[in-house]
């Protein structure tokens, strides 16, 4: 049975990632102005609609290397450190005046690839996110390529764009390229080529499709474009690429206008949780009593003062096991405190936890989109 599009107007968070040759022109070496207003209306519309949007904008190293008077190719890691330097003012700036003139507060954020594979500061980093989708604001997010080294970092803002959509709790991710989907073979080389417009599950005859980097700012290609979606499908969100030179894109995806649908079984919170519940090493466990267990089976987040007491020396972030008051497995979460700060509030009210540690901590030990539940 044929898969149908998914509804664009359905969905409630959105990452929209933009490369580099579509904010960049190549032959100015500047921002393309006029362009990134015509996307700015497009978020601007799914933000009024009521969606949550973030941005992951590539073009920081492409911009400032035009200012510090970079020659064309590849730059050594110093110069480019140098050039995102000065090209990350100029690209927040860009954001920040383009969506300022839609009524939409951009928020900076820079991310290394430690911030999305190290726990404790992955949670540090949704925290972020979260918080700034709650007033409304769009957050606007590159790899911070000042620090990274080839060693630490990812390289190209797609697979990015997926950890971050897999972080933020997205149910979409869009891609805008300056291709417009997928093809059954590389379409400059292959006349041939068949576009593809709905990909169920990513398979090894899927990967085999992908070829190489399509413009001298892109540092990937559709091969990076599968990875991509392998990370955002399996984190529970739909994936599509698109042709982000088109006038509107957003709008045309929405329109039915060509592009490739990956489509995930999955949604992010299922996912979180199946991830949470069978993926971690758990490094501790804490005890609850009988109404915080039947708080947790409601749907609440586990509070300090259903906790009897703790173990382990596990650090924030860290996976721990749930007991109830017999001792049996109740669940698994990721715990928002460190286990000496934890030992201190257990059993207290969450008015007293800034008193007990000196600073205002969250209210949860594990909040419930963090907790996975089982049997016991």
């Amino acid at each position: 049975m044929t898969k149908r599009a998914p509804v664009l107007a359905d969905f409630k968070r959105i990452v929209v990632k933009v490369g580099s040759s579509l904010i960049v022109d190549p032959n100015k070496a500047s921002a393309k102005r006029a362009w990134l207003k015509r996307l700015a209306d497009d978020i601007a519309d799914l933000h009024r609609a009521g969606a949550d949007v973030l941005v992951v904008s590539s073009g920081a190293v492409a911009l400032g290397r035009s200012v510090l008077g970079f020659p064309r190719g590849a730059l050594k890691l110093e110069d480019s450190q140098a050039a995102a330097a000065v090209g990350q003012i100029a690209l927040a700036r860009l954001w920040a005046e383009t969506l300022h003139d839609r009524g939409l507060v951009a928020g900076q954020v820079l991310v290394t690839l430690g911030d999305t594979e190290e726990r404790r500061r992955y949670l540090y980093a949704r925290e972020c996110l979260t918080r700034l989708l709650s007033l409304r604001a769009v957050p606007v997010i590159n790899e911070n390529d000042t620090v990274a080294t080839a060693e630490i970092r990812y390289g190209d803002n797609d697979r990015l764009a997926a950890r971050v959509a897999t972080m933020a709790s997205a149910d979409l991710l869009i891609l805008l390229s300056d291709v417009d989907g997928l093809y059954s073979a590389p379409p400059d080389s292959n006349p041939d080529a068949e576009h593809i417009a709905i990909v169920p599950r990513v398979t090894a005859e899927i990967e085999a499709m992908a070829g190489g980097a399509a413009s001298q700012y892109s540092r990937g290609g559709m091969r990076t474009k599968i990875e991509a979606a392998k990370i955002a499908t399996t984190g529970g969100a739909h994936m599509v690429i698109a042709d982000g030179r088109e006038e509107a894109p957003i709008a045309r995806i929405g329109a039915g206008g060509r592009c490739t649908w990956f489509l995930t079984p999955s949604n992010p919170v299922t996912a979180r949780k199946k991830w949470i519940a069978g993926s971690l090493e758990p490094k501790g466990a804490v005890h609850i009593d009988d109404g915080a267990a039947k708080a947790l089976r409601s749907g609440r987040s586990l509070l300090p003062a259903g906790v009897t007491r703790i173990e382990g020396g596990f650090a924030r972030g860290d996976c721990i096991v749930i007991r109830n008051a017999k001792g049996g497995e109740i669940g698994r979460g990721l715990v928002t405190y460190d286990a000496s700060d934890a030992a201190k509030i257990v059993g207290r009210s969450t008015k007293d936890i800034e008193a007990l540690l000196g600073f205002k901590g969250p209210d949860e030990i594990i909040h419930r989109d963090d907790m996975a539940l089982g049997g016991g």
